[in-house]
């Protein structure tokens, strides 16, 4: 199975969330705050979509490219799982210099918070991402999903009534 955006940004969230992904079992569509994102990042540059362009490659989509300047622009709703989508956008960088576009940086916008943070893809992430592939594909590969894990993150998951349902708080 080919190494997604979204296996990097799940991994580093929870690997029970990356392993439910990846094996069709998908909650997002039932997630209000999915769906509060989703129109953070319709809403918040409209003029993006006229001026950059929409890249699919080795089974990236990235939603904002500058081809003329290589940047990506990735805009996420809220900073909590920040360590996620710094990975996820630098995977982005990987897989362009993987294609031959070098010296491709990012930034990571959100919105809501009036923040952005440039990005750069360094030799020590390239060797980073390759391990993390590697990790990803013996998780979703396992026939055993991994243990829920609990986190604050938890309750704002839209698999949170599937991992949890019939439990306590935590």
């Amino acid at each position: 199975m080919t190494t997604t955006g979204t296996h990097i940004n799940y991994y580093h969230v929870c690997k029970r969330e990356l392993w439910l992904f990846a094996n069709g079992i998908q909650m997002e569509h039932t997630s209000e705050l999915v769906a509060e994102g989703k129109l953070i990042h319709e809403s918040s540059y409209p003029q993006r979509a006229e001026k950059y362009r929409e890249v699919e490659i080795d089974g990236v989509k990235i939603d904002y490219y500058d081809a003329q300047n290589k940047v990506v622009h990735e805009i996420k709703k809220s900073d909590k799982v920040e360590a996620a989508h710094r990975w996820q956008v630098k995977y982005y960088l990987y897989v362009l210099k993987q294609n031959g576009v070098e010296g491709a940086t990012a930034i990571l916008e959100y919105p809501k918070l009036r923040q952005t943070e440039e990005i750069e893809l360094t030799l020590a992430d390239i060797e980073y991402l390759e391990k993390v592939k590697s990790q990803i594909q013996q998780i979703i590969q396992s026939d055993a999903c991994p243990p829920r894990v609990a986190k604050k993150i938890c309750k704002n998951c839209s698999y949170y009534d599937f991992c949890w349902s019939g439990e306590g708080e935590f």
